[in-house]
Formats: C-alpha cells, sequence, structure tokens
C-alpha cells in the first residue's frame, strides 16, 4: 500500500542513556521527527532522571520506560503491546533508535519519495548478502533492511504473521543475538511471507555492502537524513582497515548544516577518549613559529598553576609565562618553604606581564603536583573565574637516562608551551570548540615503553576511583589517552568529577610498598573520562617536528612488530589477543598460547579447571621460591 495523502505515523524511537539522562542528539533527533508524525513514542531502557524526561516532553507524546532487557528490539515489542488496539489508528508505524545522529538532511524527501511506493515496508539502509556470516564465521548472512529504521505499513502490521513475529520473539541477551535473531531474519521473514519491502538507499548503489558504515558520506551527500553513530566508536584497526575517516565524516557533516557539537558531546559521554581521538583524527598539528588560528583567544580568562621543586629548574616556566597572548594569572606551589622567596620574586620579575600572581606553599609533598593542584588549588578551580587552566611542573622522571629526561621536558613543554606563537594556536582551540575540555600532548612514546603498558598496574583501582567519582564514560582498555607526564590545558568544569571528593594530602601518600596503585597516577589517567563526564572532549597537540619524530619512530616498531604476523594490522592484532600473554616465552607460555590461537574450543572447555589449578600451581611455585631464597640468606649469613 502507498502511505496516504494525510495518513497518520507514529514514531516508536527506543533511548539508553546509562546515566538515565537525555543528550541533546536525541532531542534533535525528536524535534526534527516532529512535523512527520502524528504521534512520538519513546521508549527508554533503564532509568529515566526528571532532568531527562523534562527534556523528552516537549518532543514526544509519550514516554515509556521499562527494564533494560532484550535490547532495543523487546522495546519495540513492548510499545507495540503498549499501543495495543491503537495501532489500527495509524497508516505506517516506524520503529528506530538512538544509534545514528540526524537529521543531517531534511526528512521530507525522504518520506515523499517512499510515502509513494506501493509496498509493505522500508528501511533507510540495508545490508548485501554475505558469504560467510562474519558474526559466526560460517553460513550466510542474509540480505536485510538495517533495524535501526523499519517502517511498517497497516497491511503488514494488521496481518497476522506480524502479531506472532512479536509474540514469538525470542529473548536476546547479548548484542549478538540482537543481531542474528532479529535484525538478519526479520526482512527474510515478512519477504518469504507475500510482504513487500523497499529500501530508501540501496547498497546496490554504493560501492560496499554496509554503506551505513563505509560510505556515511555518500550516503549525506545523496540526502540520507541519518548518520550512523558506529563509524564513530567502532573498533579503531577496523575502521582503519577499511579507511574509515571520522573526522572526513565530521566535515560532511559540518558542511550540510548538522551541529557537530551533539555529537562530540554525545561521544565524549560514551565512549573511550582514545577511540574518539583516534577514530576522528583529533590530533592538531601547531606551528611554534606563525599562528595560524582564526579564532581569538584573548578573551579568555586563564589561571596558569606551575608546580616547582626548585627555583633554577622552575625559572625557564616562570620566564615562558610572558609569552601568552594576554596577561595570565599564576599560582606557583611548591612543599618546599626555603625555595617560596625564590619563586616570588622570579615571578615579580615579570611585571605587568602576568596578572594576579602568588607563590603557595602546600602542607605536603604528598602527591607532588597533582596533589597541590587537586587540593592546594581547589577555590581557583571551582570558582568560575576562568575559563580554561595550564597545569605544568619542573619535575622530571627518575631512574632513567640523561637524554630520555631531556627529552621528556622538551617533550611536554614545546607541545604546550613552546612559543608566544605556538600557546596562541593551543589556546585558540578553546575559543573554536566550547566542548573541548582537554588538550594534551599524546602519551610520550620516544625513551618510554608505554605502548601496550600505559595502564599496567593502574587498571583495577582506576576502575574503582571512577566508579567512586561517578565517572560512568568507558576507559580505554590498554593505554587510556591521558596527560601521563602530568601536564595538560583543560577547562575547570572538566574536573567536576575529580573535584567531586575531599581529597586530603594523607590519600596521596605513597602506598607502593603495600601494593596499592599510587592515587596520583590513578588519577592522571582519569582526566580525560572526567572530562567526558561533563560531555568535554579531549584534544591531542604536537609541534611538527615533535609529530615528525613520533610518528617516523612509531611507524617503524610497528613494522618491526608485525614483520611476522600475516594480513592486515587489524588482523594482525587480533591474531595476537587470541594468543594472549606472551610472558617471557617459555615453554608453557608458548603452549598456552599454540591452544589457544588453535584450539580455542579446548581451552573454553578446560579453563574453568586449569585456571585454578595454576593459581595454586603459582602459589606453590612462590613458597618455593621464597624458601630457596631463604636459604641462600641463611647459607650466606653463616659464612660471614
Amino acid at each position: 500500500m502507498v502511505f496516504p495523502a494525510g495518513g497518520r505515523r507514529l514514531v516508536v524511537y527506543v533511548v539508553y542513556d546509562r546515566r538515565g539522562g537525555v543528550d541533546e542528539y536525541v532531542v534533535h533527533a525528536l524535534a526534527g521527527l516532529r512535523e512527520h508524525a502524528a504521534r512520538i513514542l519513546v521508549v527508554v531502557n533503564g532509568k529515566l532522571t526528571p532532568e531527562g524526561r523534562a527534556r523528552l516532553e516537549p518532543v514526544s507524546d509519550e514516554v515509556l520506560v521499562r527494564d533494560n532487557v532484550g535490547f532495543d528490539i523487546w522495546a519495540h515489542k513492548e510499545a507495540l503491546e503498549h499501543v495495543g488496539a491503537g495501532l489500527s489508528e495509524f497508516d505506517e508505524v516506524v520503529l528506530t533508535n538512538d544509534t545514528w545522529f540526524g537529521p543531517v538532511r531534511p526528512f521530507g524527501a525522504v518520506f515523499e519519495r517512499m510515502d509513494a511506493l506501493e509496498i509493505d515496508f522500508w528501511g533507510m539502509t540495508d545490508h548485501a548478502r554475505e558469504v560467510p556470516n562474519p558474526f559466526t564465521g560460517k553460513g550466510v548472512l542474509p540480505y536485510h533492511l538495517q533495524s535501526f529504521w523499519i517502517a511498517v505499513r497497516r497491511s503488514m502490521f494488521t496481518s497476522e504473521r506480524w502479531a506472532r513475529y512479536w509474540r514469538d520473539l525470542p529473548e536476546m541477551p547479548s548484542y549478538f543475538d540482537a543481531v542474528l535473531k532479529h535484525e538478519t531474519v526479520f526482512t527474510e521473514t515478512f519477504v518469504r511471507n507475500g510482504f513487500r519491502p523497499a529500501v530508501a538507499f540501496a547498497s546496490d548503489d554504493y560501492p560496499t555492502d554496509h554503506p551505513a558504515l563505509f560510505n556515511p558520506t555518500l550516503l549525506m551527500d545523496d540526502g540520507c537524513p541519518l548518520l550512523k553513530r558506529r563509524p564513530f566508536f567502532h573498533w579503531p584497526p577496523f575502521l582503519d582497515r577499511h579507511a574509515v575517516i571520522g573526522r572526513s565524516i565530521i566535515e560532511n557533516v559540518e558542511a550540510h548544516g548538522y551541529p557537530v557539537a551533539l555529537i562530540l558531546d554525545n561521544l565524549a559521554r560514551t565512549v573511550p577518549a582514545k577511540v574518539i581521538n583516534t577514530n576522528l583524527a583529533m590530533l592538531s598539528i601547531l606551528p611554534r613559529t606563525v599562528v595560524v588560528a582564526s579564532d581569538d583567544p584573548a578573551a579568555l580568562r586563564v589561571l596558569v598553576i606551575i608546580h616547582a621543586t626548585a627555583a633554577a629548574s622552575v625559572a625557564d616556566l616562570i620566564a615562558r609565562l610572558a609569552w601568552f597572548p594576554t596577561p595570565v594569572d599564576v599560582i606557583v606551589t611548591t612543599s618546599d618553604a626555603s625555595i617560596v622567596a625564590e619563586l616570588g620574586a622570579l615571578l615579580d620579575a615579570q611585571g605587568a606581564r602576568v596578572g594576579a600572581r602568588e607563590v603557595r606553599l602546600v602542607p605536603s609533598a604528598n602527591g607532588r603536583d597533582m596533589s597541590a593542584f587537586l587540593i592546594g588549588c581547589r577555590a581557583e578551580l571551582e570558582s568560575g573565574r576562568y575559563d580554561v587552566f595550564v597545569k605544568l611542573h619542573d619535575r622530571v622522571p627518575t631512574r632513567r637516562g640523561r637524554t630520555v629526561v631531556d627529552y621528556f621536558r622538551r617533550y611536554f613543554l614545546d607541545n604546550l608551551v613552546g612559543s608566544p606563537q605556538y600557546i596562541a594556536n593551543v589556546l585558540a582551540l578553546f575559543s573554536k570548540e566550547p566542548g573541548l575540555g582537554i588538550v594534551l600532548p599524546p602519551p610520550i612514546q620516544t625513551g618510554y615503553a608505554i605502548t601496550g603498558e600505559g595502564w599496567s598496574w593502574y587498571r583495577g583501582r582506576g576502575h574503582d576511583v571512577a566508579e567512586d567519582l561517578g565517572i560512568r564514560v568507558p576507559l580505554d582498555g590498554v593505554t587510556p589517552l591521558a596527560p601521563l607526564g602530568g601536564m595538560w590545558m583543560g577547562r575547570p568544569e572538566g574536573l567536576r568529577p575529580l573535584l567531586s571528593k575531599s581529597w586530603t594530602y594523607d590519600d596521596f601518600r605513597d602506598t607502593s610498598h603495600k601494593r596499592v596503585p599510587d592515587i596520583r597516577r590513578v588519577l592522571e589517567r582519569l582526566v580525560t573520562a572526567a572530562a567526558g563526564e561533563e560531555g568535554l572532549h579531549a584534544r591531542t597537540v604536537l609541534t611538527p617536528e615533535h609529530a615528525g619524530l613520533t610518528h617516523l619512530a612509531i611507524e617503524y616498531k610497528i613494522d618491526q612488530l608485525a614483520v611476522n604476523l600475516p594480513g592486515y594490522p587489524v588482523e594482525q592484532i587480533q591474531f595476537l589477543h587470541r594468543a594472549g600473554w606472551w610472558g617471557i616465552g617459555g615453554a608453557v607460555a608458548f603452549l598456552r598460547m599454540y591452544m589457544k590461537t588453535n584450539h580455542p574450543n579446548v581451552v573454553r572447555r578446560v579453563d574453568p579447571v586449569m585456571h585454578p589449578l595454576g593459581r595454586g600451581a603459582r602459589a606453590v611455585l612462590r613458597v618455593a621460591r621464597a624458601g630457596v631464597a631463604s636459604g641462600r640468606q641463611l647459607v650466606k649469613g653463616g659464612r660471614r
């Protein structure tokens, strides 16, 4: 049937937010649908805060809150049951969800084109038949309309087959269940029963089988009003394999007039910072010798906080205060009372080139620059007087060679406060992007083995502290995007989760002797996630010199690591992940890797038994080694 003139359309839109809130992109999407729907029913999976409900009510007719089970498919099922016999009042039902941004292009042209077709159901996009099924590794993935947008006409939703489909819908405890038990069978089921499908933007017209993921810019250029979120949060090595460039997508979206800030706000709250930074290519290479930014940072109220351990080592940092485009307020913190006068003289020597200035003696060296920042300068960071803070310090790494120490200092100072022109370019990023919360250099590579080790033993406590602080942004899985050198720029409001706890200097005591990860380093690793919780995204910056050095060094190291591995990088990475931990490459490790790689089903069956045995065996070995060590000490003692 065609959609009749003056027909009535029901839109069922499913929302999920782990906080119970509603992001602005959802409100924008529903507002765009409003003129095309006689009724909008929003189904919320999970909880909904009063603030979230207040945002939904102006752009919907009814809000239904349910338990978060069965994903959006079971939410659609419950919505249809909720509407019940009232469904007969409509000529079309659109089943959709919050997995897309839009309208990027107007809805009207698409509805007008699809309304005229003699069909029973239609999708916005489709997925071609694929062999083997990528989800199972065997069989066939059937051709199907993608389930994020399915529109069904009265001829189909009043049929007995429709009622039976939803009545017999299986449970869907996992995402793969949702794909394999609904999305990939829905189209085939109804086509086999004589119902006529259509698609607004067919994959046959595009160069890939999955244009919603691989060709979103082509879809938008052709008038598709929806942009899937997945090209922004999918696994970066997979997107790299298929040359899906997030920055190009964002530029295309912006060209079509969609407010990009809505995308960045949502991604910051829901996606690990490093994934966003990688997929959207949010590394800015900024020159040191010329101001290229068109946005003027002069109006920004800037607070520079410098932690000092010695007057001689901090003198260069204080001298760089004169490089800021306008006078900045400065706090120099230190736990060494003997250098306060010297620090004051260095500050006073800057004259009118700095605004308000203070040397602040903090009562404890516990936590060094991080405690001095979060505790010693808390009042200023929470005052609302500043748009941007700059956190610097003069400490250098210990137990490292002189060349590594020198490069550490160069790397962070060059890439944050490298010259007057560079500082202006960095600050202009904050003027240009109101949602920018953190600017930092990427984790240092030269002289360090950070790759694969950024979390190290801090991961467990990091998750615990994040939960305690109310940070629900997913944390990066391997190395977090974080100011691991302790220096960065940011908006004070991005620190709210970190400042929500009344820290004391005792909290920052060194507990490494108790095998408890240092809270200072844990909090460093949570900085971007804390900003993300406030909807603020991060951006990395480098000078051209350091960008060239870093890229070439990483390229060479990756080349060496991959030399004995087959396939594309994504396949090499998956192979190594399947093999698991190498340890020191002993016989047991290689046997374990061989079994996990070649006989994974056997490993899954025996792991529940072998894991406790292995843990027990390791405990016995630890006791045995301790006994041997004690014996050796006794022997040595007897020879003295």
